[in-house]
């Protein structure tokens, strides 16, 4: 997923840094974050998207988790990007919470949708409205959306021009009376927003075929 390993900035008051090391030790993590990483780990998504646990970028919190993921066609990633929670038990201020959630999502576009002047906006809905949609309250949220197109020539020439979308975003989100949000219900909203950038059709209430974490992209050693 080469397309989400870019610099990922917290718009909310993080580093930009892209330098990853391993999670910050979940065994001798607060008990809050240990619980909303298992509740990430344990979390129900839709097949077509697939997920993995790599290094979080250091530095943007005391402790991180990161997850990469792609929505697959066959052979095509319609949609990639990485999801990172991070958390600062003494609290952050442009945060207003201990908890933040930061994004990358990118996706290629159609021409005919990469020339609506609305896209960003559309785009930006997208984000809020999955979380909204599952019912989530969160903060401060941040970010932006850039379409970028891409034009051929000379060697290159007979490629056709190529457009393509990145939506950048951090959020607080609430947490309950235990100090824990619900992350496995957040990272469901991020993988419906990756499931709409790429054009898919919303996944049914109480789909059979909503799978659990972890899924690994490819053959894994045996």
């Amino acid at each position: 997923m080469a397309a989400a390993q870019g610099r990922l900035s917290d718009d909310a008051g993080g580093t930009d840094d892209a330098k990853e090391g391993d999670l910050h030790g979940t065994g001798t993590a607060p008990p809050a974050f240990r619980a909303a990483v298992d509740a990430l780990r344990g979390a129900r998504l839709r097949p077509q998207v697939e997920v993995e646990a790599v290094r979080p970028p250091q530095r943007l919190a005391p402790f991180a988790y990161a997850l990469e993921a792609a929505v697959v066609d066959g052979d095509h990633d319609l949609a990639d990007g990485r999801l990172v929670l991070l958390h600062d038990p003494a609290g952050h201020d442009a945060w207003r919470g201990t908890f933040r959630l930061v994004t990358l999502v990118r996706a290629e576009l159609e021409a005919e949708m990469a020339a609506d002047p609305l896209l960003p906006e559309v785009c930006w809905s997208w984000l809020t409205g999955a979380l909204e949609a599952r019912g989530l309250t969160y903060g401060e949220p941040s970010g932006t959306v850039t379409r970028a197109s891409s034009h051929y020539f000379g060697g290159l020439a007979a490629r056709p021009a190529a457009s393509q979308i990145e939506i950048r975003a951090s959020w607080t989100p609430r947490e309950n009376l235990g100090g824990i949000p619900d992350t496995a219900a957040h990272l469901a909203s991020w993988c419906d927003l990756l499931a709409q950038v790429a054009g898919l059709p919303p996944a049914a209430p109480g789909d059979a075929s909503v799978v659990t974490l972890p899924q690994r992209r490819g053959p894994q050693p045996s």
